[in-house]
């Protein structure tokens, strides 16, 4: 099953990089759902995606260098910074949501024929 998981995901990623988003990653998909779920910061972004601080602050760098998050002050706290997904983070989760579903139909016409 992972297997199988593992090769939608790696289909999904070549689509993707064909409709603009060569730079990204299936972690990167983790994070902005986790980052949307409501990870605001490192330590939460490493909980809820089972990585450390360590690894959470290099996909949040990453994330930010290609435009698909950005910090912004928080206007409850002006002291802490916020995790926030940008309109190109949005565009990137809703084709990624689309190729998905593309390729899961296609799964099931190919398992149907």
């Amino acid at each position: 099953m992972l297997a199988g998981f593992r090769t939608l995901a790696d289909r999904a990623t070549i689509e993707l990089g064909r409709r603009g988003y060569p730079d990204v990653r299936p972690v990167h998909d983790f994070a902005l759902h986790a980052i949307r779920s409501g990870a605001q910061n490192a330590s939460e972004l490493g909980r809820a995606t089972s990585v450390t601080k360590q690894a959470a602050a290099r996909t949040i760098a990453t994330l930010e260098q290609r435009g698909y998050v950005s910090r912004q002050v928080d206007p409850v706290d002006r002291r802490k910074l916020r995790l926030m997904i940008t309109e190109r983070g949005h565009s990137l989760m809703s084709e990624g949501e689309a190729v998905f579903e593309e390729l899961r139909n296609q799964l099931e016409l190919d398992v149907g024929a």
